[in-house]
């Protein structure tokens, strides 16, 4: 068998060789190169991990160790050439492309544009709420968020449900863990907000709450808007004016308003608002028919009252300098009535046809 140390001087010798070899070739191969990719792949050929150069080095540990030095040298060196090549050529190839672009024949503008495509646009729920957000924000009320998971206290406690109320019901309310649920109004912000603050206060809450309906005009997520103020000498009065003017900006001026007597556990007393039809639009025969408002002329829109004084001392509020009033309003049903969609859940399914059309 051969000694393998008497290889040692060949493997020195073929390790020159090809280090000459490719400081012969490799100005060339980079000048041959014509964009910045092709450039970027040749000098990962030669000095990559498992380029030429790399593959040279590996073999110094074969070579004579009196000749290791040197060929450490002439691979620095070597290295160093074509760091410097690959930089010259780099730099000549993104100035002629720049040079390129700027003695290039300018657009064309008289050419017609290239066709956009369809973009999309806000959901109709969106639009209602947006608007009536603005309409409170104009009458002097602030914005008031809150969590849409919430304890049992300031979603029902604090707001004088009684424990037996049916709205505390597994079939109306989504429970989580023990003493917490979806929110089913708006009105825990109100709690929290009362809470928090100082009267005079005046907010609105808009979001999304959740029940156990689901029918052609329930949903069980659905989007309300809440609204409360809490100061001293606050009437019903107050609370007509200030609805009155919200339905009238919404619905158009002139639009009548009606307040019906009704019951909420955390107002007292308390009122259905309604609006007069606006599909029938008072006309006798056409309310005749008219299965909207069936044939009363007249549409619900929104609940309201007094804040009972069991919900101001709950926040610890004084009940005997001041007073407030809360309306809560469904977003949907404003937008069922504003554009006439059939059945309401049509607003969750996304389908692009009806949604094209807002």
């Amino acid at each position: 068998m051969a000694d393998p140390q008497a290889s040692t001087p060949d493997i020195a010798a073929s390790i020159f060789a090809a280090l000459d070899a490719l400081r012969a070739q490799f100005a060339s191969r980079f000048g041959a190169a014509t964009t910045e990719q092709a450039l970027r792949d040749e000098n990962a050929k030669i000095l990559g991990k498992k380029g030429e150069l790399t593959a040279i080095l590996k073999q110094l540990g074969k070579a004579p160790p009196d000749s290791r030095r040197v060929i450490g040298e002439k691979v620095n060196v070597l290295k160093q050439e074509v760091e410097k090549a690959f930089d010259d050529c780099l730099a000549a190839l993104l100035r002629a492309k720049r040079d390129e672009d700027l003695h290039a024949q300018p657009f064309d503008l008289t050419l017609p544009g290239r066709p956009l495509a369809p973009i999309g646009h806000k959901h109709p729920v969106s639009i209602v709420r947006e608007e009536m957000s603005d309409i409170f924000r104009s009458l002097g009320f602030a914005i008031h968020d809150g969590p849409e998971v919430e304890h049992e206290e300031n979603n029902f406690t604090k707001l004088g449900f009684p424990p037996d109320h049916p709205a505390t019901d597994m079939q109306d309310s989504f429970w989580t863990t023990s003493g917490h649920l979806l929110r089913t109004h708006t009105s825990n912000v109100q709690i929290r907000a009362m809470s928090t603050h100082k009267p005079p206060m005046a907010f609105i809450a808009p979001g999304a709450v959740y029940r156990r309906d689901n029918d052609l005009t329930h949903s069980p997520m659905f989007h309300q808007v809440e609204g409360f103020l809490v100061d001293e000498h606050v009437t019903f009065a107050d609370l007509k004016g200030v609805l009155t003017e919200f339905c009238q900006r919404l619905y158009g001026e002139g639009t009548p308003v009606r307040f019906r007597p009704s019951y909420f556990p955390f107002t007292e007393p308390s009122a259905e608002v309604d609006i007069g039809c606006v599909f029938c639009k008072g006309d006798a025969a056409k309310r005749a028919v008219c299965a909207m408002c069936k044939r009363t002329g007249w549409i619900e829109i929104l609940g309201s009252g007094m804040i009972h004084p069991v919900v101001l001392e709950a926040c610890n509020i004084d009940a005997e300098k001041y007073t407030g009033f809360a309306f809560g309003i469904g977003v949907e049903r404003v937008a069922f009535l504003r554009y006439g969609v059939p059945d309401i859940r049509m607003f969750f399914e996304n389908d692009p046809r009806l949604l094209a059309q807002f």
